[in-house]
């Protein structure tokens, strides 16, 4: 028997799961890729999800985000029930209140560093606070390449122009899928360091889709999915013992 839905309520959580489930297909081709997951995402914390292959971790993090639907279950931005939303409300809530950071850095190459950083917002229709952006761009560097397209950026600078369109909005929450995936080691511990940097002076909320126990050893908490169901976890991870924790799941 099904857990009743939970209301919304006052919570510390930036985003969370009630009883969450996600199939695909039916029949002999169902499979199961979130199997009745209830976890909350802390506000002003950083939290990496990680598992196998397969495992559900982007399924779960596509879910919050509201880029997937549910089968069942519940899902909370803030206090915000994502099942009341239609589909325009829902676009609305993505734009406004979360950011993406991706492996791809999906960013418009004809447009600037500056241009891509604003997007979102000018989308939206609103100025962006100039203080706060000229805070973000010097956080991650970019103060002399704003007037740059894509292609006149190094793959770092690229994930740097995402990483401050993300947080340029001062978004509820930030998911990031594998954001250190297309990147040199070094430029990979640039991105993590700001993402970091984002949490303990801005308070910022980060939930992180990886696969690299050293990415993971950045974040407050680590939470370990294996066949759709979370299975595990460690606060204050370091990469070896995220690594050994890995292994466990066969990851």
């Amino acid at each position: 028997m099904n857990a009743p839905l939970v209301p919304p309520t006052m919570t510390d959580a930036a985003a969370r799961t009630v009883n969450l489930s996600k199939v695909y297909g039916s029949g002999e081709t169902e499979v199961k890729a979130l199997d009745d997951v209830t976890i909350d995402f802390e506000r002003g914390r950083f939290t990496a999800i990680m598992g196998p292959s397969g495992s559900g971790k982007s399924t779960l993090m596509h879910c919050v985000a509201g880029l997937d639907t549910i089968t069942t279950g519940q899902i909370f931005v803030g206090d915000i029930d994502l099942g009341t939303l239609n589909e325009r409300q829902l676009t609305r809530l993505r734009r406004d209140t979360i950011g993406f950071i991706f492996q791809a850095f999906n960013l418009i190459p004809t447009l600037d560093a500056l241009e891509n950083i604003t997007l979102p917002m000018d989308l939206a229709g609103r100025s962006a606070d100039k203080e706060w952006l000229d805070t973000i761009v010097a956080t991650v560097g970019l103060g002399d390449r704003l007037s740059h397209r894509p292609s006149e950026l190094s793959g770092g600078q690229q994930q740097r122009v995402a990483v401050a369109r993300a947080l340029a909005s001062r978004p509820a929450i930030v998911f990031a899928d594998e954001p250190t995936g297309n990147l040199d080691s070094r430029a990979g511990t640039e991105i993590l360091q700001f993402m970091r940097t984002a949490v303990d002076t801005f308070g910022q909320s980060i939930v992180m889709v990886t696969h690299d126990p050293t990415a993971a050893s950045y974040a407050d908490r680590v939470v370990f999915l294996a066949d759709g169901r979370i299975v595990d976890e460690i606060q204050s991870p370091t990469a070896e013992a995220v690594l050994d924790r890995l292994k466990r799941f066969g990851a």
